[in-house]
This record gives C-alpha cells, sequence and structure tokens, in this order.
C-alpha cells in the first residue's frame, strides 16, 4: 500500500467538503486528477471507500476508517514540519522529559533552570504521568529522559533501562492545624480514609497512585467499605494547584496528600501542618531513568550530567 501525502490530503478535502470537485479545488489538483487518486486508492486497497450520491460522495466504512488515520498522518507530519522548522531557525537539541507528579510540578522546573539559561539552543518537552508510563514511554522511544519513583516493597521491572537515585521525594499528610490528626509523628492511609480530601485532577500521576494504595487497602484489610465511595477516596474539590490545595485544606474543605516539597512552600501562609506519611509507598526516592543501549544525544548527555550534579541539591 503506497499512498502518499498528497492522497491523504486530498482524500481528507473530500470528506470535510463531501464532494470531489470541492476537494480537488482545495487540493489544487484538477477533477480528473482527484478521480484517478482515489480510484488507485481504491484498487491498492481492493474496496470501495466512497459511495457516489446525487449531491456529492459519503465514505464507506473503509473509507472511514482511512480518513480517521489519514487524519493522524497528516497531524504527524505537521508536527514533523515544526520541529524540524525550530532546527532551521537555529534550534540545536529537543529533549524529551517525562517525570511523575511530583518530578515535573515541583523538582525539575528549578532543576532544569540553569541549564535551559546555559543552553539556550536547546528545547525541552516535558511531561507529566504516572511513572509506570515514564518507564514505558523509554523502552518504546517516546521519551530521552525520565523521573520516576516506585513503591519500595514492590519495584517495577528495569529491563532495558538504565536508572540511578537522584532526589528523596518523601509524601507527607496535608492537614489543618487544628485537626485531630495534626500532631502525629507519622500517619498511614488507613489512617485518613474516613476524612475528606481535596486533590490534583483524576489523571494526574500522584492522584492515580493514591486510587491505586486506596483500592489495595480496601482490598487487603478490614476497612469498612462506607469510608469509600467506589473504591476511591471522598474526594471534594480536585485542582492542579499546591497551593489552592493547601488553602483548601487551611479552610477544613479536606485533607490531601503532596510531595513534602510543595507542602514547605504553602505551610505558613495557609496554615496547614505536613505529617509524613509511613506508608512504605510513601516513602520514595526519585530516580533519573535512560534507555539502555543506544548513545545517547549530545544535548540530553549534556542534560543527565547536569542533573547528576544536582542529585544533593533537593528543595
Amino acid at each position: 500500500m503506497r499512498f502518499d501525502l498528497t492522497d491523504l490530503q486530498l482524500f481528507v478535502h473530500i470528506l470535510d467538503s463531501g464532494t470531489m470537485t470541492a476537494a480537488a479545488a482545495l487540493s489544487h489538483i484538477t477533477l480528473a486528477s482527484a478521480s484517478e487518486r482515489v480510484r488507485g486508492m481504491e484498487e491498492q486497497l481492493g474496496c470501495a471507500l466512497l459511495m457516489r450520491k446525487a449531491r456529492g460522495v459519503q465514505p464507506t466504512a473503509a473509507g472511514h476508517t482511512l480518513g480517521q488515520h489519514a487524519r493522524q498522518v497528516l497531524a504527524q507530519m505537521q508536527q514533523l514540519r515544526g520541529a524540524m522548522g525550530e532546527f532551521g531557525a537555529g534550534l540545536a537539541g529537543q529533549i524529551r522529559l517525562r517525570g511523575n507528579t511530583s518530578a515535573v510540578r515541583e523538582h525539575l522546573p528549578l532543576a532544569v533552570g540553569g541549564f535551559l539559561l546555559q543552553h539556550p539552543q536547546i528545547a525541552l518537552e516535558l511531561q507529566e504521568c504516572p511513572s509506570t508510563e515514564v518507564l514505558d514511554g523509554l523502552r518504546q522511544g517516546l521519551c530521552d529522559l525520565g523521573v520516576a519513583a516506585w513503591d519500595v516493597d514492590q519495584p517495577p521491572s528495569l529491563a532495558g533501562l538504565d536508572c540511578s537515585m537522584w532526589r528523596s521525594d518523601q509524601l507527607v499528610a496535608v492537614l489543618p492545624a487544628s485537626h485531630p490528626l495534626a500532631r502525629h509523628p507519622s500517619l498511614l492511609l488507613a489512617d485518613l480514609v474516613h476524612e475528606n480530601w481535596v486533590g490534583f485532577p483524576r489523571d494526574s500521576a500522584l492522584q492515580q497512585l493514591l486510587l491505586k494504595q486506596t483500592l489495595r487497602l480496601e482490598n487487603t484489610t478490614a476497612t469498612s467499605r462506607s469510608q469509600f465511595m467506589d473504591g476511591a477516596l471522598r474526594m471534594r474539590v480536585q485542582l492542579p494547584h499546591p497551593e489552592g490545595l493547601c488553602q483548601l485544606v487551611g479552610q477544613n474543605v479536606g485533607i490531601c496528600v503532596l510531595p513534602a516539597a510543595s507542602v514547605r512552600r504553602h505551610a505558613v501562609a495557609t496554615g496547614v501542618v505536613a505529617v509524613p506519611m509511613g506508608d512504605a509507598w510513601a516513602r520514595r526516592q526519585l530516580w533519573l531513568c535512560t534507555a539502555r543501549g543506544d548513545a545517547l544525544p549530545g544535548p540530553v548527555n549534556q542534560l543527565l550530567a547536569h542533573l547528576r550534579q544536582e542529585t544533593m541539591q533537593s528543595p
């Protein structure tokens, strides 16, 4: 199957306009050429792509599927042109860095700022996702560097990866200063499941971790199911800003779990207390990870060396 980009763009124009004539005009080719291209695609696939109607054309099931994939290919090509255009404008390198919630929202912005100032021709794409997706992305070539954390008692498979410890990442329970548990030296998730909660959006890496541990707790303890809402915590508010979450906690709307680094900046102003979480999964380390095997591009190696120099400089 050999479709060129003109074929795919023409077919998308046909679906959008509903007529071969309009699609040919949008593609800057003649109607005869457009018809010939569609016939060529149908011959290659061995099936009809369009149903001819009195007032235009409609896609068959095969045509609908082709249209979906054609749009994806054209969008990817547009992204490729944009990326290559940046190199033409003087960009020396682009680094794709994935990290979990704590890494992306607390540690990495400060850690990479100096590097980017020193290397103005290097661009950085920073993406937040769960640690499992960080590791999978490295194996699949979807990112160049990753910062991940995992349960001490249940480490993931690190096959095909090189990982080195970077920073500690203690999670803490954030409570109003007047809360009965605020003076405890440490707390477990089991101590808190009955509370009202606030937290990051459901698709954030940290919120997915809390959901996973809540489900595990529900399945392995005698904790009353009435303390949960459909296997999850009683979540009152979800928003992406640690400061806003601390403000809500300070107003007794609910409690939350955040990285210690997030709370240190906002505790005094919002009137909250941070109590270390005693669960093994909350006593975490952040790890710098790369795919094993292929040599890293120069800019990636430079950033990796920069981050390793800051291993002990956690905020």
